[in-house]
């Protein structure tokens, strides 16, 4: 496959991953968060901080889609292998590793406040594994992509 028609299939994906993003920050989960305090009224006072929450966790999701367009215009550039891309995917790395944390101790203080049920904060250690598992990937590529440029550099100066 192309560079050219790889960075735009990527480009691509990218913004159907913003726009499903969109549609299950900005609908799925208030629309969820309504029938659930229409179920429970008793719990209508964590509506709000859950959703406050989950909102803030999309932050550095959306801030990872912005990166990740970065390094998909180097590779339409044929610059795949560049010092750019391996820190754009170190950030990636320790923006994963942040939301990672920030919603591993989000869930704990809203389970010591009674606004999380156990079972939810232990199906939520599923998705901060994911994040940690993101994390560690992106760190691998990043090493990998810093000794590829290594090489390539080291290549581009023997004649």
């Amino acid at each position: 496959m192309e560079q050219k028609a790889l960075a735009r299939l990527l480009k691509g994906c990218l913004i159907g991953l913003g726009i499903v993003g969109l549609v299950v920050y900005g609908m799925i989960i208030p629309m969820y968060g309504q029938s659930v305090v229409v179920q429970y009224p008793e719990f209508s006072y964590c509506y709000l901080p859950w959703l406050i929450f989950l909102w803030i966790t999309a932050i550095p999701c959306y801030a990872v889609l912005v990166i990740g367009w970065r390094i998909a215009g180097k590779i339409g550039e044929d610059r795949s292998f560049c010092y750019e891309n391996a820190k754009w995917l170190k950030w990636i790395a320790w923006l994963a590793f942040g939301d990672t944390i920030f919603f591993f101790v989000g869930n704990v203080i809203l389970l010591f406040l009674g606004m999380n049920h156990p079972g939810i904060a232990l199906f939520s250690l599923v998705v901060d594994f994911v994040g940690v598992a993101i994390g560690v990937a992106s760190a691998a590529l990043s090493h990998l992509v810093q000794k590829a440029a290594e090489m390539q550099e080291q290549s581009d100066l023997t004649i």
